[in-house]
């Protein structure tokens, strides 16, 4: 059997990793720079998150959701402290677009309406709901149609306050537009999202997937803009590379049984991967390192010829270049052997590691400026 050809590979198959690190079964080291779209939040390996691994496998890993799991309880409560948001509550599931997927769900539910608002260049996973809130012509889904899916220009306060009403049942939105190049929503226009929501009674479902996690420094990156969300879907660095989900629930909301449901979300395992994520982000001061190391590189960014725009927050950051570097992450990886993301055409995007250091961050800027001093001085 062979597999299903959807991804384009690069001739690399990594067999170790640690920290910022990754190295292929030739023994050629990489500076990761990704993490996997951002999954590694708190290094590659981390000895408290192995250990944490190890240790429930020792008891047991996986029983359905029928039974009670202290673990499920003591990540909510953990997370509930740690994110700002202890009155919300939490369900568990195994991705990013299955906790989109039952967001625009619960949305319906709630409202009784079908209606969403997002927009443009979003990317909110790849179950059916959630590719239909998803700007993507080549995967965009017949469940579109009948949930009148509404794309709007990001950040344009006009279109969005014509296009809001009664009819509306949730507004979906990323703390940072990811996929789509890191785009950054302002204060104001959160502010303004959150306001119409309540004066029309849809829900404001805050997309942290790849944004949360402490990531730009606050927990999740609305929290700059002093706003509340209804539903905040997580994934990605909540596991450090171990598959969970979840989707934050604002108190109001009342559940009932059977409203949801998943087979391995929240299970034990991965809750003791989430709760050691918690955990090493608390004791190493994470999301404070993660805020002034972005700052700095943003800034050494922004002062690097030719590069055009450098947006983000943190360490999620998105920089665009000219069509003369268009091949630069390619140079950056094989050249280099540096790990980064991009997205078309072409801005480079990074995601490193919470717990990545100064030094790498140098090692990465060194090897940037010998890329680019050719063209800044032709």
């Amino acid at each position: 059997m062979k597999l299903f050809d959807v991804y384009p590979l690069f001739p690399i198959e990594p067999v170790k990793a640690q920290g910022s690190w990754l190295w292929d079964k030739e023994g050629k080291k990489y500076l990761d720079l990704y993490g996997g779209h951002a999954v590694i939040s708190i290094g590659h390996n981390h000895p408290h998150f192995v250990e944490a691994l190890k240790s429930q496998l020792d008891k047991i890993s996986f029983y359905s959701n029928s039974i009670k799991n202290e673990l499920q309880e003591k990540l909510a409560d953990h997370l509930g402290r740690l994110s700002g948001y202890p009155n919300h509550q939490l369900f568990l599931c195994n991705s990013g677009a299955e906790a989109n997927e039952n967001a625009l769900k619960l949305a319906s539910f709630v409202t009784g309406r079908k209606k969403v608002i997002s927009f443009k260049k979003a990317f909110h996973g790849r179950t059916s709901g959630a590719v239909a809130a998803t700007d993507n012509p080549k995967i965009v889904a017949p469940f579109n149609a009948d949930h009148a899916i509404t794309f709007l220009p990001f950040n344009d306060a006009d279109t969005f306050t014509k296009a809001i009403n009664n009819e509306v049942a949730a507004v979906i939105i990323e703390g940072i537009q990811g996929v789509g190049g890191i785009h950054v929503p302002t204060n104001e226009f959160l502010q303004l999202l959150s306001k119409k929501c309540k004066e029309v009674g849809a829900l404001l479902i805050l997309d942290e997937v790849q944004s949360g996690y402490g990531r730009t420094g606050k927990f999740f990156a609305h929290q700059f803009a002093g706003i509340e969300a209804d539903l905040i879907t997580i994934a990605k660095g909540m596991g450090n590379g171990f598959p969970v989900g979840g989707v934050l629930i604002h108190p109001s909301i009342q559940s009932w049984s059977g409203m949801l449901g998943t087979t391995f979300g929240g299970n034990y395992l991965a809750c003791a991967a989430s709760l050691a994520v918690l955990e090493v982000i608390e004791k190493e001061n994470l999301m404070a390192k993660a805020q002034q190391l972005g700052e700095q590189l943003i800034t050494q960014l922004k002062s690097m010829d030719p590069i055009l725009d450098v947006r983000g927050q943190g360490l999620m950051i998105g920089f665009d270049l000219p069509d003369a570097l268009a091949s630069l992450r390619k140079e950056l990886l094989f050249k280099h052997h540096i790990f980064t993301g991009e997205a078309k055409p072409n801005t480079v995007r990074l995601l490193p590691s919470l717990a990545i250091s100064q030094s790498e961050i140098d090692l990465f800027l060194d090897a940037l400026a010998q890329e680019l001093k050719p063209v800044s001085v032709g």
